[in-house]
């Protein structure tokens, strides 16, 4: 069944995602760009609707197979080459999805009738990556033996170092022992190009390979899992194939899609930021490669060098090479840059910011406010979580490198989220900067007090915020809004109460 016939329930954005899979080989980074783009296009989109229609379950009519009609979810009826794809985009930008969906479309490909050794290895690694505890082995027993006498077919040659296999029980098993070294280049994955070492080690393992094995050709579970072994799951497995051929093709791996000279420079990179030692003028030219990167390829460096783990103390000498003057960044390349990273580390923030993270934040802000408005105060103000400490952060920011225009901009974001302390000590001193706001946006503002005010009858922030409504805004009142804002004082529980209702009265006889 052709599944082209349920595009029409998806919106238009899906339809360019589905459009972009479906395109060979190269579906996987087409559907990247196309996601970037809307992203650029609006910060806010999600994926949640697209992911949940593919697992909506549907009628599959078999083609000529005189087999019954069977219900499974939507994406089973898509091509192999498509759920390859989709896999492979997920597994680009799984960390800016949303976990649950993305769980649940997992869970129904891998109960897909039609999967295959390569589908089965993906969706376990993406499961292990969004911590779903998945510690079923990445290949199978069968292909485990294959491995285990290639390996000891190889006893006696001099090139057996870039073979490390453990006993055909499983992956779990490996992990441990003598196989330590295996399971760490398991872990870097497509990554694995960084280490020059561990790439002379690959091509010895392949040479080793063909002079052994000849013309015998690997089935679709061995190539699968002499990939894992390799370090190379994220390269796509074998195509689509006959019955009576099957000919193995891997696609290219994250990184190949970056230009050679961008891989150069993400080794000095790499070393740059293990390194120890002080960083001169020629070190901070490493980074120059940045400012001619696309949005896709910026995204590539973020992960592949681990921007979200590096430790705070790099943060300050690595922001003050970025933002050189000779930088000068796109809105997109500017807020991947400020996600990676700084948002994990405010995110988790249990206690004040360190003086490097205040460092890096106050940089960035200054030179880049509207990106570091979108892709982090207004993501830090979205979280459910949002504590003290990210809070006095925020505030630090605004009040230090945001002039009125991006400060109202805050103030907005704050309209479409559900207020908490944290939120209203960030509004609190939005608020007390007395940005210049427009009729319409107090109006808005005052709305917001209604319906959030209930829930802190009590609260001393919240009353001490409408205290400085009261005082500093008291030429954008109307009659109207003062009506308004007397059903919210008369809630009021707090000592400050009969401060806000004669800070009131005034305005009334005003």
């Amino acid at each position: 069944m052709d599944p082209a016939m349920f595009l029409g329930r998806l919106d238009g954005q899906s339809k360019l995602l589905v459009r972009a899979l479906l395109c060979g080989s190269s579906g996987a980074y087409r559907a990247l760009q196309v996601f970037r783009r809307q992203q650029r296009a609006n910060p806010d989109m999600s994926l949640s609707n697209f992911i949940e229609t593919l697992c909506q379950d549907e009628v599959c009519v078999p083609d000529g197979t005189g087999q019954p009609l069977a219900v499974g979810p939507l994406v089973w009826l898509f091509t192999a080459l498509f759920k390859k794809n989709l896999l492979s985009f997920i597994h680009l930008v799984y960390l800016s999805l949303p976990r649950p969906p993305v769980l649940h479309l997992l869970e129904c490909l891998c109960q897909d009738p039609h999967r295959n050794p390569w589908m089965i290895a993906m969706i376990r690694q993406l499961e292990r990556n969004l911590e779903a505890h998945n510690e079923e082995p990445l290949y199978t027993l069968h292909c485990s033996q294959r491995l285990k006498e290639l390996s000891q077919r190889l006893v006696g040659s001099d090139e057996t170092a870039g073979w490390c296999f453990s006993g055909p029980t499983s992956a779990c098993e490996s992990a441990s022992g003598s196989s330590e070294l295996g399971t760490q280049r398991k872990r870097k994955g497509s990554f694995l190009a960084l280490d020059s070492d561990g790439e002379d080690t690959l091509q010895k393992s392949k040479r080793i390979k063909v002079d052994i094995c000849g013309s015998e050709s690997l089935d679709a579970e061995e190539q699968s899992a002499t990939e894992e072994k390799t370090g190379q799951l994220g390269n796509d497995a074998t195509a689509e194939t006959t019955a009576e051929e099957r000919k193995p093709a891997t696609a290219e791996s994250p990184s190949d899609v970056l230009p050679e000279h961008i891989k150069v420079s993400v080794i000095q990179m790499k070393e740059l930021l293990d390194s120890q030692t002080e960083w001169d003028q020629s070190s901070m030219e490493v980074f120059e490669v940045l400012n001619n990167c696309d949005p896709v390829q910026v995204e590539l460096l973020c992960s592949m060098l681990h921007f979200p783990d590096l430790p705070e103390q790099i943060l300050p000498k690595l922001c003050s090479s970025i933002l050189a003057p000779s930088f000068d960044f796109s809105y997109s390349t500017a807020a991947t840059l400020i996600k990676s990273l700084l948002l994990q580390k405010i995110l988790s923030m249990s206690e004040p910011a360190s003086r490097c993270l205040v460092t890096a934040g106050t940089s960035l802000c200054s030179r880049y406010p509207r990106p570091m408005c979108h892709a982090l105060i207004g993501t830090v103000l979205e979280d459910n979580n949002i504590g003290n400490p990210q809070a006095e952060l925020l505030n630090r920011l605004i009040e230090s490198c945001l002039d009125s225009h991006y400060r109202l901009l805050v103030l907005q974001m704050t309209f479409k989220i559900t207020w908490s302390e944290a939120v209203l000590s960030i509004i609190h001193s939005l608020l007390d900067s007395k940005p210049d706001l427009s009729e319409e946006l107090f109006t808005q503002f005052t709305e917001q007090l209604l319906r959030q005010g209930p829930k802190f009858t009590k609260s001393v922030k919240f009353a001490k915020m409408m205290l400085t409504v009261l005082t500093k805004y008291n030429s954008h009142v109307t009659a109207e809004h003062k009506q308004s804002l007397h059903s919210c004082l008369m809630l009021n529980e707090t000592f400050l109460k009969k401060s806000l209702l004669s800070a009131l009265k005034r305005l009334v006889h005003s």
